[in-house]
């Protein structure tokens, strides 16, 4: 999906861009939340070899396994990401469980503090959600950390809306959001 409306774009990113990739990446593990958000580290993702940054670009560009799509401000820069991980009906999630329809779980969510309260994370959300139908996925979730309100109200904004599910995860307590696609 590219989103042409306003100074803000929304689109998904180029296989050459891979550099912008990682500078965004970089970006949102510096943001104060990151360890409420992210299963990773700046120091981590600093250390990645250009290669890793080269074949997540790739499979983000092009793939329908996974899809990331940016929000591009008005002078080029990219000021917020989301990433869609498709997932398949009998496979297994990153907690080890069985997932039973074919969806897509959203990831990586991040806009720049100064472009935050106009919709745009939404609108990025929304550019997965749309990949992920295309995919045949019937429904896209998430997780929001229990200390991250912030986060979990522009969840809620984006149609997202409690499945049931709590984790433990590795950062802590987490609450599967979800929305059914179609």
């Amino acid at each position: 999906m590219s989103d042409d409306g306003g100074p803000y774009r929304v689109r998904r990113v180029r296989a050459q861009e891979w550099e912008a990739v990682r500078q965004i990446r970089l970006a949102s593990l510096c943001d104060p939340l990151a360890h409420l958000a992210f299963l990773d580290s700046y120091e981590a993702a600093v250390a990645r070899p250009a290669e890793f940054w080269r074949e997540r670009a790739a499979r983000a560009a092009q793939g329908d396994e996974v899809a990331q799509y940016v929000v591009v401000d008005q002078d080029g820069r990219w000021v917020g990401s989301v990433t869609g991980l498709l997932e398949p009906a009998g496979s297994v999630d990153f907690e080890g469980r069985a997932v039973a329809r074919r969806q897509a779980h959203v990831v990586g969510v991040w806009l720049h503090p100064d472009h935050r309260g106009r919709g745009l994370i939404q609108r990025a959300i929304a550019a997965v959600v749309d990949w992920a139908g295309q995919q045949g996925a019937e429904r896209a979730r998430l997780y929001v950390h229990a200390d991250n309100a912030r986060a979990r109200a522009a969840y809620l904004k984006a149609g997202f809306a409690p499945s049931g599910q709590v984790i433990a995860g590795t950062i802590g307590p987490e609450e599967e959001l979800a929305r059914p696609i179609g």
